[in-house]
């Protein structure tokens, strides 16, 4: 049972930021971190530690994954209760296909901006015949649903995959690895 959950944004994707699992766990457990185990290959780690400073986690993670493996990813640390916290504020939960409603994390709060970036969002999807897609902010957690599909979404490339949006530096995971990771953590 984890009591913490490190979610690494930019290994393993499109070939660039190669980082084997097995290393990964090896760098977590060399912390000092127990209970360490991975969930799919896009940066999940699940582990206990006494530690309850998340940023003081994540940042810890940061300095001895670049230091080991080479590679430097954002690093954001929940606890279980946070991510837990997330599952249950989730204002999509009638949507019963778990890709289509993705969970954004950051650092802390979500960016200043975020709301206007959303807006704006909108209207460009709009204006190109996509106005299904939708974001709300709650607390620290920006939440996308993409009713046709994450990645045909012309407001989800939008809001996250361009450097000028404030959102773009949070890291995002699917609804079927958010309650996923969840499940891993257990009770």
């Amino acid at each position: 049972m984890a009591n913490h959950i490190a979610l690494l944004r930019g290994i393993n994707v499109g070939g660039r930021n190669k980082v084997a699992m097995a290393d990964l766990r090896d760098v977590v457990a060399g912390l000092g971190h127990t209970g360490v185990s991975t969930y799919i290959q896009s940066g999940n780690v699940l582990f206990n530690s006494d530690e309850a400073d998340t940023e003081a986690l994540g940042k810890a993670l940061e300095e001895a994954i670049a230091g080991r493996l080479g590679v430097k990813p954002s690093v954001i640390v929940l606890s279980r209760g946070d991510l837990a916290r997330v599952v249950r504020d989730n204002p999509y939960p009638d949507e019963p296909n778990p890709k289509l409603v993705h969970a954004v994390f950051f650092r802390g709060p979500v960016p200043p901006g975020s709301a206007e970036a959303i807006e704006a969002g909108q209207q460009r999807a709009a204006e190109r015949g996509s106005g299904r897609d939708s974001a709300r902010i709650v607390g620290p957690t920006l939440y996308v649903h993409t009713p046709d599909g994450f990645g045909r979404s012309e407001f989800a490339l939008y809001l996250l995959g361009r450097s000028a949006s404030p959102c773009a530096a949070g890291t995002a995971r699917n609804w079927s690895t958010v309650t996923k990771l969840l499940a891993l953590c257990g009770d």
